[in-house]
């Protein structure tokens, strides 16, 4: 195994001060957002065109980190109306020089904070609310000004009489009161247009289940303060109502866990509980920052901060321990990009004393001093020697390191056509339906690929099967996601591009969904029963278990079913094409794999007698019977037994020229792996 290019780690002192990556965008990033934007292209390109020179920059990075559906929707007068003000109101503010250009385009120059309707608040609120915080000193002042005074001026009251939750600023002066979704807007909107840095923060649901929040943070003073929207504590901050509740949210739970609004690029999103699902608003994680109880420093101790980042300064997650001589090691994990780019993880030292950090398995370490409160150690992980093997909390951490980056890229190229439902690969189309059902695990949603029937049919007949399907079965929880067939062939779920976009389907729902990836079901009816005898054995590596209803295998083998939990529901008069028998034959076939290999081959067999090819819903029972597995992504043995489709990976192993019909069966014990065939079929 090669080492990536992550996890020796040189030690950098930084004392006392953040390290803050450039806003500046490459021009691939402005191409990618050019093409989301589609037949509003024009707008775009002529608002960063048109921007002044000393706004370019900052329009180039509003651009690239825009939503899709804005992309596509705003035009350039609006874009560049925004733009002006918010650099006009930070540059001539008296905290200016306090106020950097990475805080500056994340907190200030963004025109919404949610969902919310787009529209041109900046142009009045400057001019009504300027004069409110002419003797502010501090941007924490001015919030504190402008949150005694804003909302008596435009007549909001809270009340959860308004319309609805995610109002924009004048939706809510229209209606003369709103929710705390809706005044946290205001209050952001109100602070942006005076030049104070100012982001929106809620929790999805507070610990006691007692529902949700959302309130508001600004900076001043070199640190996040907090306040609640229309809330006033006179002219101080981090003082509410919910303080308690907030203290006892849970980082390990998303459900329960503080987020803050972030336009930077981020490997989470903003759970917007008014809007499950929507995934376009990036978040952070800041729950710490509420539930960390910040006692005095004792006398001749200092809270020093670490942190670890990669070559291109983005932050990761790794263990770290810190030891000093006489005192028992202290170990603790280090915040990835999914935090406040403030948030680092802190201990408590004594000052003056000499302290070694020892990165990850404990094969590199760094000797420092601890010199004051609030030090920050900074660790940089360049290019180092690949030929050495990694460590198992190097390769966890760069794997961690791998699916961030991965997931980025999806949120920043694929947004767009998620939300449209529609794939796009090669010259074959494959749009898709889905609800989500029931409350969220912590480890993430299921989900349950289900495939309608229909066939070698006309397009509206296979149209009418697709809507059939979406009613067909409803899981207590996760995502039941319906793709129509990109053809209308008699093997439409079988061909070879069906397995391309279902890999493309499966990330993005991982990532715009928080689907589990250990828990992604495939099942189908009739001719999507065909499609399950098919893609489950070929890509059993993707799934946790796969249910056949009412189809037809073909030529296809059940052997390659070793690890992959399936079911298989026929009516036993369903005589068309033999299916009936063929699923009797499957049955026994399938029992005596598992009794010359007991661990594998789970499977559960069902001919519901006296039904013909609708078997009214009998072979439901399919899903609740796979919820009870998740995927062994890595198994102690596999039978991986190449289709007609081929396939260059499968769980553990890789090939470099996969070829039809090939069989390998092959078994691990530790790093042992013994080749038990490998041939044809």
């Amino acid at each position: 195994m090669h080492r990536f290019h992550l996890l020796i780690a040189v030690l950098i002192l930084l004392l006392g001060r953040t390290v803050l990556a450039s806003i500046d965008v490459t021009d691939v990033r402005i191409d990618t957002a050019l093409d989301v934007a589609g037949d509003n292209r024009d707008e775009i390109r002529r608002a960063l065109d048109d921007a002044p020179d000393d706004q370019r920059r900052y329009m180039r990075w509003l651009v690239a980190h825009m939503p899709p559906r804005d992309l596509q929707s705003l035009d350039a007068a609006f874009l560049l109306n925004n733009c002006d003000l918010a650099c006009r109101a930070w540059r001539s503010a008296p905290w200016h020089g306090e106020i950097d250009e990475a805080m500056f385009v994340d907190t200030i120059l963004p025109y919404a904070s949610v969902n919310e309707r787009r529209e041109d608040w900046r142009t009045e609120f400057m001019e009504r609310f300027t004069p409110l915080v002419a003797d502010a000193k501090t941007p924490g002042e001015a919030a504190a000004m402008l949150n005694n005074r804003v909302f008596p001026m435009v007549g909001v009251i809270y009340s959860t009489k308004r319309p609805k939750a995610d109002q924009s600023p004048y939706e809510s002066i229209e209606a003369g009161m709103a929710s705390c979704t809706g005044l946290s807007v205001i209050l952001v909107d109100a602070c942006r247009s005076v030049g104070v840095p100012a982001r929106f923060v809620g929790t999805p649901l507070w610990s006691d289940q007692s529902g949700n929040h959302s309130w508001v943070e600004v900076w001043d003073d070199g640190a996040w303060h907090f306040t609640g929207a229309a809330e006033p504590s006179g002219m101080e901050l981090d003082r509410a109502w919910f303080t308690g509740r907030a203290a006892t949210a849970t980082r390990e739970d998303p459900r329960n866990a503080i987020y803050a609004v972030t336009w930077q690029d981020s490997p989470i999103h903003f759970p917007m509980s008014w809007r499950p699902g929507d995934t376009s608003v990036g978040g952070i994680d800041v729950t710490d920052r509420y539930t960390v109880d910040r006692q005095p420093v004792p006398e001749g101790m200092a809270r020093v901060r670490v942190r670890v980042v990669d070559e291109d300064d983005r932050r990761i997650r790794v263990p770290v321990r810190v030891e000093i001589e006489g005192m028992e090691p202290m170990a603790i994990e280090t915040r990835d990009e999914r935090f406040d780019a403030n948030d680092h993880a802190e201990l408590l030292l004594p000052v003056g004393s000499e302290a070694t950090a020892i990165v990850g398995g404990g094969s590199h370490s760094m000797a420092f001093t601890v010199e004051h409160d609030e030090q920050l150690i900074s660790m940089k992980t360049p290019a180092v020697d690949e030929s050495a093997p990694l460590t198992r909390t190097e390769a966890e951490a760069a794997m961690e390191r791998l699916r961030a980056e991965h997931a980025e890229m999806i949120r920043r190229t694929r947004r767009a056509e998620h939300e449209a439902r529609l794939l796009k690969l090669g010259d074959h189309e494959m749009k898709y339906w889905y609800e989500v059902h029931g409350d969220a695990p912590a480890d993430g949603r299921s989900l349950y690929i289900s495939m309608h029937g229909g066939g070698g049919a006309p397009a509206e007949v296979n149209e009418q099967q697709w809507n059939n399907q979406k009613k067909l079965y409803t899981p207590d929880e996760g995502v039941y996601l319906v793709p129509r067939a990109p053809t209308n062939t008699w093997n439409m779920w079988h061909q070879g591009h069906v397995d391309d976009f279902y890999d493309r389907l499966i990330e993005n729902l991982i990532v715009f969904e928080n689907v589990d990836p250990d828990r992604i079901y495939l099942m189908g009816y009739s001719a999507g029963g065909d499609g399950v005898y098919q893609l489950a054995p070929r890509m059993a590596d993707r799934f946790g278990a796969a249910a056949m209803m009412a189809g037809h295998p073909n030529e296809t083998n059940p052997a390659g079913l070793r690890n992959l939990p399936f079911t298989l529901h026929m009516g036993g008069e369903d005589g068309a094409y033999n299916r009936n028998n063929i699923a009797r034959d499957w049955k026994d076939r399938l029992a005596a794999l598992q009794r010359m290999d007991p661990a594998g081959y789970v499977h559960h067999v069902e001919i519901h007698e006296g039904k013909g090819h609708w078997m009214e819903r009998e072979d439901a029972v399919a899903v609740p019977w796979m919820a009870e597995h998740d995927r062994d992504l890595r198994p102690e043995a596999i039978v991986w037994l190449q289709d007609d489709v081929v396939h260059d990976r499968f769980y553990w192993l890789a090939v470099d020229e996969p070829a039809p019909r090939r069989r390998v069966v092959v078994s691990r014990k530790g790093q042992v792996l013994r080749i038990h065939t490998a041939g044809g079929a």
